[in-house]
């Protein structure tokens, strides 16, 4: 039976598949590898893995059986990812190639690809330059990202990086105001987003982290009029997205 036939779509399980994604420089997403299975073949995949700067995660067997559907998975697994990330760089360059100042969205661990997904597809809409994510404990272009974009994951660049603090910082030396999406804030629409301008958007559940909210240049909040107290964050993206939108036209 096929290694990965009854595995999800994103999924590459077993030894020799997850060695073939990594030699052949597929992207990927992160490696799983089961708790204490290190040793043998899996040491030497571990380490070309490293070697390329993917994110390696110990799992329990368990899951691995479960994203594995049932296929025998020998201790490891790939999650593919569906495009090939950009650079911040690549950002830059399209928001040159248009003619536009810098319109860029970071993404400080955001963790549910499905929210990852809402907001490339907003971003795609509003004119957005490119997004930035960070390596680690944030979702990346998984399936499920890519499936709640709804086809805009081929038109807009995502970035991931290390450092989204570092990452801020150079954004600022091109020029580029940064503003974090925080309920503390100042109201989103008094706050001027007209030049180079990167919104910040952080967990679902923790907010923008401390070290990301000392660099920003200003915090905006959106009115809550009602018993909740904070916007799911892909619908806060959209609002903020299209504020800036809307300011720019308003020039």
């Amino acid at each position: 039976m096929d290694e990965q036939k009854k595995t999800h779509s994103d999924v590459i399980v077993g030894r020799n598949p997850v060695s073939e994604a990594v030699r052949s420089g597929r992207p990927i997403e992160s490696i799983l590898v089961a708790k204490g299975s290190k040793s043998g073949t899996l040491s030497v995949i571990l380490a070309k893995a490293r070697d390329k700067g993917i994110v390696i995660k110990e799992v329990s067997p368990k899951k691995l059986d479960y994203l594995s559907g049932g296929a025998v998975h020998q201790g490891i697994a790939a999650i593919a990812a569906v495009k090939d990330y950009s650079t911040v760089e690549d950002i830059f360059q399209t928001a040159e190639e248009r003619g536009e100042d810098p319109f860029i969205l970071v993404l400080d661990e955001l963790e549910d690809p499905h929210n990852l997904g809402a907001i490339i597809r907003t971003a795609e809409c509003a004119g957005v330059h490119g997004i930035i994510i960070s390596q680690r404990r944030s979702a990346g272009l998984t399936y499920s990202a890519g499936k709640s974009a709804a086809g805009a994951v081929e038109y807009v660049k995502v970035a991931r990086v290390v450092n989204i603090p570092n990452t801020i910082d150079k954004l600022k030396e091109r020029g580029v105001w940064v503003y974090g999406a925080d309920m503390n804030g100042g109201l989103y629409t008094d706050t001027n987003m007209t030049g180079p301008a990167a919104l910040v958007i952080g967990n679902e559940g923790k907010g923008i982290g401390p070290l990301v909210r000392k660099k920003c240049d200003a915090m905006v909040s959106l009115p809550m009029f009602g018993k909740i107290n904070s916007l799911n964050a892909s619908v806060a993206a959209g609002i903020l997205a299209y504020e800036v939108v809307r300011q720019r036209s308003a020039k």
